[in-house]
């Protein structure tokens, strides 16, 4: 089985730094990089896309909510024209600094509350399905939820991702919160492990669950974040594609 590793990057925002991105690129396969909304700016973005290609990144975009004081973890109900012109105009965005740097766009996955929403949100589904098919690329999105619906319906490249950091409901969701705790890196490969051979995590009430892991996300703003993902990185390089 070939697996990716994605990363959330470029999430700093003028004097204010968030994450250790580049202290986290030697284990990760999959960079996505913020495009301006929830976080970043065109500094970041491009310095960002440079050390990615550096470290042979393959790079796409992390579009989210424009809610930089709720760092794209609240939700805002949008349409399915007014979902896809957002991911549109940020993938945008990314995509002119890729072609100053001489590199193709790989993927995109969307951020936070958008990611959650369109889950269960047809119409916003429908919008991110749009702007996949507008840029041509695959999509990291999740497994047994309306996203992957949409996705198979519509033919849409998508890899389901697994999260190493993040706690999951009872339905087999993850749980999105406004700020992330640390994780034991041991406990971190133990969950994508298990998720990766087996196809199964444990709930926050002990419930075993299914899940997919195609892409396992580690987060660069998580406390410990590149200890985990060099304990993930570690665990999963016979099986990284």
């Amino acid at each position: 089985m070939a697996v990716t590793i994605n990363c959330d990057m470029g999430e700093s925002f003028g004097i204010y730094k968030m994450g250790d991105d580049e202290a986290c690129m030697p284990f990760v396969t999959h960079a996505n990089v913020a495009c301006g909304f929830h976080a970043s700016d065109p500094r970041v973005m491009w310095r960002t896309v440079r050390a990615a290609k550096k470290h042979g990144l393959s790079i796409g975009a992390h579009p989210g909510f424009p809610d930089r004081e709720g760092f794209g973890r609240r939700e805002i109900k949008l349409g399915r024209d007014e979902t896809a012109a957002m991911v549109i105009y940020q993938i945008g965005a990314l995509k002119g600094f890729l072609e100053a740097e001489g590199v193709a766009l790989s993927h995109f996955k969307p951020h936070g509350a958008l990611f959650g929403m369109a889950m269960k949100d047809p119409d916003m589904a429908h919008g991110i399905a749009d702007a996949a098919e507008t840029f041509g690329v695959p999509v990291i999105g999740f497994s047994n939820c309306v996203q992957e619906e949409v996705y198979r319906e519509r033919g849409i490249p998508y890899s389901c991702e697994f999260y190493a950091d993040l706690d999951y409901d009872d339905r087999g969701w993850q749980i999105i919160t406004m700020e992330h705790d640390p994780v034991d890196p041991e406990t971190a490969v133990s969950r994508v492990l298990r998720a990766v051979n087996e196809g199964r995590t444990s709930s926050i009430n002990g419930k075993d669950v299914e899940v997919r892991a195609d892409s396992i996300c580690v987060h660069s703003d998580t406390p410990g974040a590149v200890a985990v993902a060099q304990a993930v990185y570690d665990a999963l390089k016979p099986m990284l594609n």
